[in-house]
Order: structure tokens, then C-alpha cells, then sequence
């Protein structure tokens, strides 16, 4: 894959040339870019914004106290670096579909191989938490429904959305992330309001600003609760970087892209800390129940009738989401991977209306895993809570190996970097404070056994896909790779060893 190295004269008919290799690639690509500005900003949201926030804002609340607002404000500071490294790079050469394409291009083809397989087993795996999870919300309601019949139903329903058209998946996700941005908004008015009045709740608590401090402090359970803010609030923000799998069916991702990373930081100040202060300022911390979603006693409080059938429905919306999520990322994953000689041939057909369906119907396939799992008894869910935390795991992966190609793009390829609109802020410091943020968590995690025992088993998939990569690594088309990642790698020494020889 050639850079694209514009001339400083003459943007207009650069642009022109831009667009029409961009047709061309589109072409030869199959995929049609039919996602618009509005479905990659609300499928950014919809990424940013977990059923975490929902269901788990309650225990990370139990665990840490006020400090959990910290937690998740350097969470999104870190991991808005992470996107604005990955955005620079899908910048850089508008050819690239996904980030498993800058990374097989930067960092090698075996690198690219490493993170579309991890990043299509991330989603497979939290997808299938989330088909699960579809299963107790509908149940709520409907309790003797058998397991199987709404998983099954969210699953064909998906598949026949994702199966018509790109633009049928950005319509979705657009309305689903504007149900989570309504409840969202709707809880921190009402908290607001209730704080201003000084509400006073059944049992005699008045809201107030002061719970923040007045229950043992910002910080009431040490360094110990701090961190272990961490350990859960992480896997609400799994998914930030689905919209780097979105530009080779946006519109225009040199607008859309920016725009999307750019709005992140407002997004958590907003959904998560705004959310989570209205919560605390409305139920002293140490009374929020861990168990239930904190949602259900504000809305409760304020006299909403059936609160918790309104909170259950967003959560299931939530659900749904990520699962829609999920099998689009995996989709194309797969057919980056099919085309790439990394997955069967077989993943690179296109329907008609130009989606990767053999790629979707396996996705679809692997989610239907959940049925069989919820039949396995407390001891098989048990286990399969550890598998959706090795897969949370594989995320901070594929975030580490977005950096480890964004410093490597900054050596090779300075040039580039140079004439970027879109530069990470910090550059090269703040790939080091990311780094530092990773090893942190990953030290967090390894304190819980649980949790130590979710990052010993990231070994077994490394070790089951290392034996397949040695398979693949044989065939032609992946040595033909090898040797054009060589000569590229080799002409790009030479670009740099010309440009400083005329300095």
C-alpha cells in the first residue's frame, strides 16, 4: 500500500485525485461508503457508552466512592490519546478500511494477522456476554420465557439488519445510541433539579453536592478502592475504538473521523462523570445498592412508575447495540482478514448489497454459542465471566498495538506525520504515558484472582492462534506480503536518509 503524498499546489485537483483513487480502491474493495456523518458520530457514542454505565456504575461506585469520577475521567484522557493516535494514522492514507490495516501496513503483515484475530474474538466474546444478557433483561419482564428464544430472536433480528446494507447498520446504531444518550441525559437533569430543591427521598435523605465529600472523604476507601475503581471501570469503555473499523464505509472520513475523536473527551465529561455525579449527589455513595443498576433508584425516587421496566428497556437497547456492534466489527474484521490470505477465501464475498454475508453468517453462528452456554449451569457462567474479562484484556491489546504503530509510523514515515492535519497531542510522550496507563492496568487486574486468573488465560489464545500463524505464514500470498512490507520499509529508510542529506 503506497502513501499518498500530496502536492503543495493545487489542492483542489489533489482532491480531485484523492476521490478518484478512492473510487477506484472502493472498487476493487467492494465496500460502499455509506456511512454519513451523523451515523459515525452516534456509532462513536454508542462506543463510548457501555452497558457498564448502566449495570455497573453501582459496584464501581461501592468499590471506590466519589473517587470512581477520577477513575473514569483518566480512563477517557488515556484512551482519547489512543484515538487520536489511531486517527492520525487512518488519516494518513484514507486507503486504509480498519486500524488492522495501518498495523499490518506499519508494523507487518504478522502484526495485522495478531490484531484482526484478537479484535474479531474481543467482539465474538463480549457479543456473546451480551445475547446473554439480552436473554435476563427480556426475562424481567417475561420470566418462563425459555433461554433460547430470545437469544435466537436478537441474533436472526441482527443478522437480517447487518445483512441488508451498511447504511441499515448506521440507522440502528444511530437510534440506539440516542436511547442511551436520552437516559443519560434525562438522569443528570433530574438530579440537577433534585439537588437545587433539595429533594428529600422517602427514608428522610435530603440530596445534596455535600455526599461527595461527607462520607469519608473523596477518597473514603484508600488507594486500595481507587484501584480497584479501575479494575471494573476499564471494561465500560470496551468498544472506544470501534469507529477505526467504520472508514472504509465512511462518506467522508476526513471530516467524520476528526469530528467523532475529537468529541470524546466532552462525551465522558457528559455521560460518565455527569451521570455518575448526579447519582452520588442524589444517594450518599455508601448507600447505592452494588446490585442494582443506580438508574432504577433515581428514576424510582422521582415518583416514574415502573422505573425499573424504563431502565431494563435502555440497558436492553444497550445490549443490543453492542452486540449490533459486534457482528458489524467482526464482519469486516474477517473479510480484512479473508482478503489479507489470514482467514479462508471463502470470508471475501460480498452480497449483492455489497456486506461480507459468509463473514456475517459466522459471526452470527459463534453468538449462537450463547444459548448452548446458558444451559451449562452456575459453574459454566462462572467460567464464561472469566472469558469476557480475557477478551476486555484483548482490547488494551489491540490499543497497545495501535500505538506500537503509531511510533513506528512516527520513525518511518516522518514525512507523513509532518504534513498531518490531525497530529496526537504530545506525540511520542503521550504513546509513553499510554504505555505506562496499560502496564498500570494490567498490574490493577493481576491484585485479583479472578481477574489473575483471566490474564493467564490470554496465553492459551496467543499460543492457539501463534500455531495457526505458523500455518499461515506459509502460504504465498502472506510471503508476498512479507516481501512488499520489506521493500517498503526499505524505500522509506531511503525517503528519510534523502531528506536529511538536503537539511
Amino acid at each position: 500500500m503506497s502513501t499518498i503524498d500530496p502536492p503543495s499546489q493545487n489542492v483542489q485537483a489533489f482532491d480531485n485525485d484523492l476521490q478518484s483513487m478512492l473510487a477506484k480502491y472502493d472498487s476493487e474493495r467492494g465496500l460502499q461508503r455509506n456511512l454519513s456523518n451523523r451515523h459515525i458520530q452516534l456509532i462513536a457514542i454508542g462506543g463510548a457508552i457501555g452497558t457498564g454505565l448502566f449495570m455497573g456504575s453501582g459496584k464501581t461506585i461501592s468499590l471506590a466512592g466519589p473517587s470512581v469520577v477520577v477513575v473514569y475521567i483518566i480512563i477517557g484522557a488515556v484512551l482519547f490519546l489512543v484515538m487520536r493516535a489511531m486517527g492520525e494514522l487512518l488519516l494518513a492514507d484514507l486507503r486504509y478500511g480498519t486500524f488492522s490495516d495501518f498495523i499490518a501496513d506499519i508494523v507487518g503483515p504478522g502484526a495485522g494477522f495478531f490484531t484482526g484475530w484478537t479484535y474479531w474474538l474481543c467482539w465474538i466474546v463480549t457479543g456473546t456476554a451480551e445475547v446473554i444478557a439480552i436473554t435476563a433483561y427480556v426475562q424481567y419482564w417475561w420470566p418462563n420465557t425459555p433461554n433460547w428464544i430470545p437469544a435466537l430472536a436478537t441474533i436472526l433480528v441482527l443478522y437480517s439488519l447487518n445483512a441488508l446494507t451498511v447504511r441499515a447498520f448506521g440507522e440502528v446504531e444511530f437510534w440506539f445510541s440516542m436511547i442511551k444518550i436520552i437516559a443519560i441525559i434525562a438522569l443528570i437533569i433530574i438530579g440537577v433539579v433534585m439537588v437545587m430543591s433539595a429533594f428529600e427521598s422517602p427514608d428522610g435523605t435530603v440530596t445534596s453536592v455535600t455526599y461527595l465529600w461527607d462520607h469519608g472523604g473523596f477518597f473514603p476507601k484508600g488507594p486500595e478502592g481507587f484501584v480497584a475503581g479501575f479494575q471494573i471501570a476499564v471494561f465500560a469503555f470496551v468498544g472506544i475504538e470501534l469507529v477505526g473499523t467504520t472508514a472504509a464505509e465512511t462518506k467522508d472520513p476526513s471530516k467524520s473521523l476528526p469530528k467523532a475523536v475529537n468529541s470524546i473527551p466532552v462525551r465522558i465529561l457528559l455521560f460518565y462523570v455527569g451521570a455518575l455525579l448526579a447519582i452520588m449527589c442524589v444517594t450518599p455513595w455508601n448507600k447505592v445498592d452494588p446490585e442494582m443498576s443506580p438508574f432504577v433508584t433515581v428514576f424510582d425516587l422521582v415518583g416514574l412508575q415502573n422505573a425499573a421496566s424504563v431502565v431494563y428497556f435502555v440497558v436492553l437497547t444497550s445490549a443490543a447495540s453492542s452486540c449490533n456492534s459486534g457482528l458489524y466489527s467482526t464482519s469486516r474484521m474477517m473479510f480484512g482478514l479473508s482478503r489479507n490470505g489470514d482467514s479462508p477465501k471463502i470470508f471475501q464475498k460480498l452480497s449483492g448489497r455489497h456486506v461480507p454475508l459468509n463473514a456475517l453468517i459466522l459471526s452470527c453462528i459463534m453468538l449462537a454459542s450463547s444459548i448452548f452456554l446458558m444451559y451449562l449451569g452456575d459453574t459454566a457462567m462462572e467460567a464464561f465471566t472469566i472469558v469476557t474479562t480475557v477478551a476486555s484484556i484483548l482490547f488494551m491489546f489491540i490499543w497497545a498495538l495501535i500505538v506500537a504503530a503509531y511510533i513506528m509510523y512516527r520513525l518511518q514515515r516522518p514525512h507523513l506525520h509532518k504534513k498531518s492535519s490531525f497530529k496526537l497531542p504530545g506525540g511520542l510522550v503521550s504513546c509513553g504515558i499510554i504505555y505506562i496507563f496499560i502496564g498500570f492496568l494490567l498490574w490493577a487486574l493481576w491484585q485479583q484472582p479472578d481477574t489473575r486468573q483471566a490474564m493467564l488465560g490470554t496465553i492459551v489464545w496467543f499460543i492457539l492462534l501463534g500455531g495457526f500463524y505458523l500455518f499461515v505464514r506459509k502460504n504465498e500470498k502472506y510471503k508476498e506480503r512479507v516481501e512488499e512490507h520489506r521493500q517498503k520499509r526499505e524505500e522509506m529508510k531511503k525517503l528519510r536518509l534523502d531528506d536529511s542529506a538536503q537539511q
